[in-house]
């Protein structure tokens, strides 16, 4: 009997940590997207909606819970780089005419009621990939700083780069960026 008690009592802590993670969580990720809105004004997906679905993503990484706060910013950025490229990707497909028998879901109906360009979103995705085959600091370094809002310090310590090799990859990563997407 004493047993079953003890089991419930491991449940309810463990509830309590999810909940407190999600809290967490949830509160780092409003302010990541609210970046995001910030350096992206062709961002269609509100921040509320950007959060959820990033959430969602996250959810189901157990992983996240034992991650060093700098680590989780960039496990979230990584999320909503990938919620922001599913969006214009439906987007994209939405005005093609769509796929037969199809159905993308969403938390936010917004999304496709955008007028924002998706078509500056798809070729941005494409120039990162790149990128993170020939520089995945820079890479990185692009998500930290882009979608995850986080600054040359932070970046520094999550890269466990100087400041100053920061701002040189910063530099160099988006003119890289920059060149490569004139090019399309």
């Amino acid at each position: 009997m004493e047993n079953h008690g003890n089991g419930f009592a491991r449940s309810l802590e463990k509830r309590r940590q999810l909940d407190d993670l999600f809290s967490n969580a949830y509160e780092e990720l409003r302010r990541l997207a609210s970046a995001v809105k910030r350096n992206d004004g062709n961002a269609t997906l509100s921040p509320a909606a950007l959060v959820n679905e990033a959430w969602l993503k996250l959810a189901h990484s157990p992983a996240v819970a034992s991650t060093s706060r700098l680590h989780f910013k960039r496990i979230a950025a990584r999320a909503m780089r990938q919620v922001l490229v599913e969006a214009a990707r439906r987007r994209n497909t939405s005005k093609r005419g769509g796929q037969d028998g199809v159905v993308f879901v969403t938390l936010d109906e917004a999304v496709n009621e955008s007028k924002s360009c998706s078509h500056d979103l798809l070729p941005l995705e494409e120039a990162l990939e790149e990128l993170e085959r020939i520089e995945p600091r820079q890479a990185r370094l692009i998500d930290s700083r882009f979608y995850g809002g986080l600054d040359v310090a932070e970046i520094a310590e999550l890269l466990q780069i100087s400041e100053v090799t920061v701002a040189r990859d910063w530099r160099a990563a988006r003119a890289w960026l920059a060149v490569r997407l004139r090019e399309r």
